[in-house]
């Protein structure tokens, strides 16, 4: 929880009271992720192996008697909105943010949980945009602050699925399942290797010797939601053209012979997901293990497939990339994170070598695209739950 800045807590506190006129009962928190390897994985069945990060959406709420739900959204110059539980939950029209509340809290009803209203004030620090999950960090987050003020029958994976099926059916968003999972289920100083099929995961240490550095290479994510339900119909056509049921379904020996059966452009997207599940399992070998060697070849790899067979990234993302990569050599991984399109690089390095990175970066980034990077240096975190007092 080090990123939870008490000056952060107070602003919170000082909106909510100024909104609702008292103080708020309970805090609650759910981070961001960042995905070290397994990118497009998820809605294919497959494997991811993200980490959550010490950068939160936060949430300070007090129950109401009715069923009235207030909000105000701090990062939002104190936007406000209002809905009762009593009707069909519809769509905000103008407030984006709105309908991630909206969501989460309809699709719980639909769950078949009934609970009360709640006054209600957020803030964050995840960057938006970048590719670090701000979304599902508030679905889980409202999930899990209506799961701990109604005691509602919920594991921490159902309020992960409930910000799926949010995303998904309300906001519009075809998105997999990793966000919200490792948002609800992540652990400190580990990393989390999520089967997408049957959300079985397996914690995985960090080496404390590895810092994680998020690069925020500012390129705007512009196509990313249009690409992303593109790329997800390539994959299920493939998948239906091999009659499987998910790419998940395959081996790359078997993929391979079966190419012929496939459109030129649906096989380079299948052999991308297929060789990543079988890279993501293989890093998450060598983490156990302590390899860094193999996990920084399993990271390269990653980022080829992603730039030529999935054709996700952007040249900037690649530029920064290369750099690093040849500057980490064997003692460290660099791969373009997220949805592609823009956002972010997520690179593993000794702490010794983080200045030096910074440094390399500083001096050649901007001379090279005329963009400055953002930079983060995170520890894998806990997963959501309450602030205690």
């Amino acid at each position: 929880m080090s990123n939870i800045s008490q000056s952060m807590l107070a602003e919170l506190d000082v909106v909510f009271n100024q909104t609702f006129g008292a103080a708020p009962e309970r805090h609650f928190q759910a981070p961001g992720r960042v995905n070290l390897i397994g990118e497009h994985t998820d809605y294919n069945d497959g494997f991811v192996l993200p980490c959550a990060i010490d950068y939160q959406t936060l949430v300070a709420a007090t129950p109401r008697a009715d069923k009235t739900v207030r909000v105000v959204a701090v990062d939002y110059s104190n936007e406000k909105d209002e809905f009762s539980l009593n009707s069909p939950i519809k769509s905000h029209q103008t407030q984006l943010w709105s309908n991630y509340v909206r969501g989460v809290i309809k699709h719980l009803q639909l769950r078949g949980h009934d609970f009360n209203g709640a006054d209600i004030a957020i803030t964050g620090n995840v960057p938006q945009g970048a590719g670090l999950s701000s979304s599902a960090s508030l679905e889980v987050a409202i999930g899990e602050t209506f799961r701990l003020l109604y005691n509602l029958s919920l594991t921490k994976a159902q309020v992960a699925l409930n910000g799926q099926a949010a995303e998904n059916q309300f906001v519009g968003c075809n998105c997999g399942i990793m966000d919200q999972m490792v948002s609800s289920c992540g652990s400190k100083l580990k990393a989390l290797l999520l089967d997408c099929r049957s959300l079985e995961t397996d914690l995985i240490s960090m080496p404390e010797d590895l810092a994680v550095m998020i690069i925020n290479s500012n390129v705007k994510r512009g196509l990313v939601d249009s690409e992303y339900n593109t790329r997800r119909e390539q994959c299920e056509k493939a998948a239906s053209l091999l009659g499987i049921r998910a790419l998940r379904d395959i081996s790359l020996k078997d993929l391979v012979q079966r190419l012929p059966e496939l459109p030129e452009l649906v096989a380079r997207r299948a052999i991308h997901v297929v060789s990543e599940n079988e890279r993501t399992l293989k890093a998450a070998e060598a983490l156990k293990k302590r390899d860094i060697s193999m996990l920084s070849k399993c990271m390269a790899a990653s980022h080829n497939s992603m730039r030529y067979d999935f054709e996700i990234t952007v040249p900037p993302i690649d530029f920064i990339v290369e750099i690093l990569a040849g500057y980490l050599g064997e003692h460290g991984g660099v791969r373009m994170t997220g949805g592609g399109f823009g956002g972010c690089i997520v690179a593993l390095m000794p702490h010794a070598m983080v200045e030096g990175a910074k440094l390399l970066l500083a001096q050649r980034y901007f001379a090279h695209s005329g963009i400055t990077e953002d930079v983060y240096i995170c520890s894998a975190s806990d997963g959501a739950g309450e602030i205690a007092p």
